[in-house]
């Protein structure tokens, strides 16, 4: 900053002014008005003048590089905005920025850019799409809408982002890989237990092609779907993902994925974790050998009936670190008193079986508190059918695996008790107490000989990857997907697994102590007005934002940013 002064027939008007770099053009601005000659020597109390104001221009050069200076500036009620200028911008995406170029991705489409050659800034494709779908999930085009908001416009054309789809899905394999070991040197990752789950997602199509297939949809909608498989470690962190033709049996989606892993990642000795669904004889078989193991979900009604036998008898269960004592869960349901004492133990049983060249253990938990759980979902379910029978029978129609519907008997008679085209509606109590059976049970095999209550500990974790499932659906809004090409729509869901990475990272920064729809509705609503070449926070400043910018190291929430420090913390965040 410098003294400036304007001179007059009559007298001198003092400025402090500084140079400015607008649109690739130098020019200057005015700081600060100082006044004219007779106010300036008001202001310089007996010293020279033209001394003080140079001096009071140097003293403003030093609070500017100390970021000390308090910025004054002018508005006139008689002035127009400027024409076609944005004055609006989120920096919320600038903490995604800081864990995207931590985790190296810039590096790995500057190398698939170097093998390609294309002219097209892939990276910055690439981040856009990560941070638009977090913050402002929508389609591509959308996207390349929305990204315009951003203090770091978007570097390529709308047309461009096809073309790097493509290439991000020639490249899955490689991302991930280099993903996963950029990760390693970014935070310690526990990679000896991953879960592996499936979910699907649906197109607003009818016809279907080689990859978007008619299948089971998770969400019942009657629309092509893709697989789409992801594996997790055992911190929640994503660590890799697939997708396949909606058709695919789940079952053999599994090791071609873990194969992968095996070798891109160059793990070997992995415990994996999975539900029923994905439970194969030929999946516990694969981990079974190679130091590899498995803790997998095991539905008791598709044990054989001795199993079953020993599983629903009520002696012999086992105290969690009472070593050397059982109890007659009976017991619990007569004594209030010792019912009370163990309402939050979980009681195991366990035994080794070998079949068909498997040996496995089963682990069979019981607990009252997941059996109230039981009896309270189901009797809302029983309510609701007895509300639908009493209310509006004509919809009762089919009922789906785990619809409320199944408690509803229907028998078709006439009035003298014959066949006939008559239906009579009731609850269905014998449904009731089959399914009453298992209420507080749950059960697991595996080929591990750790503590049974570690085994079990281990195999609740599985939620995450279910809340990733939800996290993907409803706050990044991944499907319904309008991409129509096989290689595009595989690099959408790879986009969508990045994004799921980075976010999984913010919520470990902010020792996972917000919501997800906390999180990212803060990240939205952090705006900047901008005024000449300085930003103005019109956000609300909270808790959450407070510990984004004690974890991240950078500050967007003074009362006004200069240019100067807005790049300042561009180059931070690249480092």
């Amino acid at each position: 900053m410098r003294l400036s002064i304007s001179k007059s027939k009559n007298t001198e008007l003092f400025y402090i002014i500084e140079s400015t770099y607008i649109n690739k053009k130098h020019s200057t601005r005015i700081v600060e008005k100082l006044g004219n000659l007779d106010e300036v020597k008001t202001k310089a109390n007996g010293k020279d003048p033209y001394l003080w104001a140079k001096e009071y221009a140097e003293k403003l050069t030093l609070q500017e590089k100390e970021n000390k200076r308090t910025i004054i500036k002018s508005y006139s009620q008689n002035k127009l905005i400027s024409k076609n200028e944005k004055i609006n911008f989120n920096c919320g995406y600038l903490f995604l920025q800081k864990i995207y170029y931590d985790l190296k991705l810039n590096k790995i489409c500057n190398t698939i850019s170097d093998k390609y050659q294309f002219k097209f800034d892939l990276n910055d494709i690439l981040s856009k799409l990560v941070y638009g779908r977090i913050i402002f999930p929508s389609s591509k085009l959308k996207t390349f809408e929305e990204s315009q908001k951003f203090l770091e416009g978007p570097n390529f054309e709308y047309h461009h982002i096809g073309r790097a789809l493509e290439k991000i899905c020639l490249e899955s394999d490689f991302i991930q890989s280099e993903l996963y070991k950029n990760s390693l040197k970014y935070k310690p990752r526990n990679n000896k237990i991953l879960y592996y789950d499936l979910t699907n997602f649906f197109f607003e199509i009818e016809q279907e092609d080689d990859l978007r297939k008619y299948g089971v949809s998770k969400e019942h909608r009657s629309n092509p779907i893709v697989q789409f498989g992801l594996f997790m470690d055992g911190d929640g962190l994503p660590l890799c993902c697939d997708i396949n033709p909606g058709n695919t049996n789940e079952n053999k989606t599994l090791k071609p994925l873990e194969e992968k892993i095996i070798k891109d990642f160059e793990l070997s000795k992995i415990v994996v974790c999975t539900d029923a669904g994905l439970a194969s004889k030929a999946n516990r078989k694969f981990n079974n050998t190679n130091n590899r193991k498995f803790i997998t979900t095991q539905s008791i009604k598709k044990l054989k009936e001795d199993y079953k036998t020993w599983a629903f008898d009520k002696t012999g269960w086992k105290i969690p670190n009472i070593p050397n004592k059982t109890i007659d869960i009976s017991s619990l349901f007569t004594n209030e008193e010792l019912a009370k004492k163990f309402k939050d133990t979980t009681f195991y049983k366990e035994r080794w079986i070998k079949e068909d060249g498997l040996e496995q253990r089963i682990i069979v938990t019981f607990s009252l508190k997941y059996k109230n759980y039981q009896e309270k979902i189901r009797q809302s379910q029983i309510n609701r059918a007895q509300k639908l029978i009493d209310s509006n029978p004509k919809k009762i129609g089919k009922p789906k695996q785990n619809d409320f519907k199944r408690f509803i008997d229907t028998i078709v008679t006439t009035n003298d008790g014959e066949v006939a085209e008559n239906n009579n509606y009731s609850i269905n109590q014998k449904a009731i107490e089959e399914e009453a059976k298992y209420d507080g049970f749950y059960a697991v095999c595996t080929n591990l000989e750790d503590e049974a209550k570690d085994i079990v500990k281990v195999n609740h974790q599985r939620w995450e990857i279910e809340e990733s499932f939800r996290l993907m659906k409803s706050e990044f809004k991944s499907r319904p997907s309008y991409l129509s090409r096989e290689d595009r729509i595989k690099a959408h869901f790879l986009t969508c697994f990045i994004a799921l990475v980075i976010y999984r990272y913010l919520e470990k920064k902010l020792d996972e102590k917000y919501t997800s729809s906390e999180i990212i509705d803060t990240l939205q609503n952090m705006n900047f007005s901008k005024k000449d070449n300085d930003y103005i926070p019109n956000y609300i400043r909270t808790d959450l934002t407070d510990e984004l910018h004690e974890k991240f190291g950078f500050r967007t929430d003074y009362e006004i940013i200069t240019e100067k420090n807005i790049k300042k913390i561009f180059k931070s965040l690249k480092i």
